[in-house]
C-alpha cells in the first residue's frame, strides 16, 4: 500500500506537496463483517482525517478534511484499485469538508464560503490559486462544515447547519438549518429544504431523481431519542420540523409546543439514536446484486456522548417499488468493539466507483476502503 506522509510548508500555503512511501496498512479490517459475497479491503491509507470524496473525469479522487485544512487528490496510476500516488493540493484552507467536481473544475467548500480550483487534474502538481464562488454564507462553526453536490439539474446543493444543538435560528439567518442551491457560478441561490439540523450527506434517487438525505438528531434527550433520520424531498419548500419535531413524531421539550408534528414531512426512515448518519447513497447497480438497486447505503459516524457507543457501521435502508422504506438493518459492521467500546474507524462518505466497487472514507482510521462483490454471496431476503 502506497501510504501518504504529509509535510506542510505553512499554513498560508497552496501548492501541492507529495510524499508517501511503501508501508502495509495497520488497520484491522479483518475484524469487518460484511454479507456474503462482499469483500473490502485498503484503497489508501494515512489519509489524515478523510472525509467527503469527489471523483474527476480523469479518476483522480480528491478528499477533504474536517479537523486538517487539507485536500487532498489520489491517484491510481496503475489501474489495480489501490492508491500508489497522493498529492496535497492546498493546506491552508478552514474545514473544507465538502467537496465536489463538474466539468474540469474541483469545488471546495469552507464554513462560509466556496471556492473553485479550474482545470485541476491537469495540475495536480502545480494547483491554480482558486476561484472564490461565494464568501457570504454564515461563519458559525457549530455544524458549520459543509457536504455539496451537483444534483440532477446542474445545481449545486449547499447545506447550512443549526449553529447549535437545539435553537431556532432562522430568525438570525433564514439559510440556518436548510438545504440551500445554486447555479455553479453561485448565482441564484434559494433555500430548498427547512427545518433540517445538520445533514452531511446526500443524494438523488437514479430513478426519480428525488433528493434523499441524512439527518442528525439532537442531543441531550437521552441515549434512546430522538432518532436520526433518512429523509425524501419531494418538491421544493419542504420543512422536515427542526426544531419543534424529531422522527416524525417526538415533539422537542423546547420548541414542540410552537408547531405540530403533523405540520412537517416525516422521515422516510428513523434511524438509531445518535449513530450520526453521514453519506446517503444508491447503488448503480453494476457489481452489487441487483436487490441493492433500491436500497439506501448510509454510512453512521457513530455517537459522540451516548452511555454505550451507537453507529460505526454502514446500514442499508430498502425500499418498496413506491419509494417506501420497508427495511433497516446493517450492511458493514466491526469498527466498533462492542465489548469493550473501542473503534478503529468512523466511516464518513461513500462513492461509488466506475465498475460498480464503493468507496468508504473513514476520518479516524484516516483511511479510504474499497467493497467489491464477487457474484457469489446471496441477495438480501
Amino acid at each position: 500500500m502506497i501510504s501518504c506522509k504529509e509535510e506542510k510548508s505553512n499554513e498560508e500555503a497552496t501548492g501541492a506537496i507529495t510524499q508517501y512511501e511503501e508501508a502495509p496498512s495497520k488497520l484491522p479490517i479483518d475484524r469487518l463483517k460484511l454479507p456474503p459475497g462482499f469483500k473490502i479491503e485498503v484503497y489508501a491509507d494515512s489519509i489524515d482525517g478523510a472525509r467527503s470524496m469527489a471523483m474527476g473525469e480523469e479518476g483522480t479522487l480528491f478528499v477533504g478534511t474536517r479537523n486538517d485544512k487539507t485536500v487532498y487528490a489520489i491517484q491510481d496510476l496503475d489501474k489495480d484499485y489501490k492508491a500508489d500516488h497522493v498529492t496535497i493540493l492546498d493546506s491552508s484552507l478552514s474545514v473544507p469538508n465538502g467537496i465536489a467536481f463538474r466539468k474540469g473544475s474541483l469545488y471546495v467548500a469552507e464554513v462560509n464560503r466556496l471556492l473553485r480550483y479550474d482545470s485541476i487534474e491537469s495540475r495536480l502538481d502545480n494547483p491554480p490559486t482558486p476561484v472564490v464562488v461565494y464568501d457570504d454564507y454564515p461563519k458559525a462553526f457549530h455544524h458549520g462544515w459543509k457536504y455539496i453536490a451537483f444534483g440532477p439539474d446542474d445545481k449545486l446543493y449547499v447545506p447550512v447547519g443549526a449553529p447549535c444543538n437545539i435553537c431556532d435560528s432562522t430568525s438570525v439567518d433564514a439559510r440556518y438549518a436548510t438545504i440551500t442551491r445554486m447555479d455553479p457560478d453561485g448565482s441564484n441561490r434559494e433555500i430548498y429544504a427547512q427545518g433540517v439540523r445538520n445533514t452531511v450527506g446526500f443524494t438523488w434517487h437514479p430513478e426519480t431523481g428525488e433528493m434523499w438525505f441524512t439527518d442528525n438528531g439532537r442531543d441531550m434527550m437521552g441515549d434512546d431519542i430522538p432518532p436520526c433520520e433518512l429523509n425524501r424531498i419531494t418538491e421544493p419548500g419542504q420543512h422536515f420540523g427542526y426544531p419543534f419535531c424529531h422522527g416524525g413524531t417526538i415533539p422537542d421539550p423546547e420548541f414542540g409546543e410552537m408547531r405540530p408534528c403533523s405540520d412537517f414531512v416525516a422521515p422516510a426512515q428513523n434511524l438509531g439514536a445518535h449513530v450520526a448518519p453521514l453519506a446517503v447513497k444508491f447503488s448503480p447497480g453494476t457489481m452489487f446484486p441487483v436487490d441493492y438497486n433500491n436500497t439506501a447505503l448510509i454510512a453512521e459516524h457513530g455517537s459522540w456522548n451516548r452511555s454505550k457507543k451507537s453507529g460505526y457501521r454502514i446500514t442499508m435502508v430498502k425500499l418498496d417499488e413506491n419509494q417506501q422504506a420497508v427495511s433497516y438493518e446493517t450492511f458493514i459492521d466491526g469498527w466498533l468493539d462492542d465489548a469493550t467500546q473501542e473503534q478503529f474507524g468512523r466511516p464518513v462518505d461513500l462513492l461509488f466507483l466506475k465498475d460498480g466497487s464503493l468507496l468508504i472514507s473513514d476520518d479516524y482510521g484516516d483511511a479510504i476502503y474499497r467493497v467489491t462483490y464477487d457474484g457469489m454471496g446471496v441477495l438480501i431476503e
